[in-house]
């Protein structure tokens, strides 16, 4: 499925792509909707590349935040629906991902009780954007815990 991306996306992916190395596969600009949160940029990185992406002890992503100042969340990619939607939640511990397809798509997602709080993230950050980048690459309309 093809991804569209706007200008700040597109201007985001290619300075990443640049300091890191890494392939860039998606970018969203994550506002915050209230004053105690901070802008992020989320990122999908070509699979197997993450490590090339952080660099050694985490520099390499430093030097990113750096430059957009900004936060920056970093989503491995997978070619199935089920890993990228576990992708998605990491760092929580997904035990198992199921696609149902009827009106609509919706992975449910069974996640160890005590990474529940880091699957949802603060104000629901963490689910929203996992939701909207499944859909962008699986056109899933909604990811449930279990």
């Amino acid at each position: 499925m093809a991804v569209t991306l706007d200008d700040d996306a597109r201007q985001y992916l290619a300075l990443f792509e640049d300091v890191t190395g890494a392939t860039g596969q998606d970018c969203i600009v994550d506002t915050a909707d209230d004053a105690d949160s901070d802008d992020r940029l989320i990122l999908v990185v070509a699979s197997d590349q993450m490590g090339d992406a952080i660099g050694p002890g985490g520099q390499t992503i430093q030097r990113f935040e750096e430059q957009v100042e900004a936060t920056v969340r970093l989503v491995e990619d997978a070619d199935d629906p089920e890993a990228f939607v576990a992708n998605t939640l990491a760092p929580a511990a997904v035990y198992n991902v199921t696609i149902s397809e009827n009106d609509d798509t919706v992975a449910y997602v069974e996640v160890a009780d005590e990474d529940r709080g880091v699957a949802i993230g603060s104000n629901g950050r963490t689910i929203d954007a996992a939701r909207t980048l499944a859909d962008r690459h699986f056109d899933i309309d909604d990811i449930q815990l279990t």
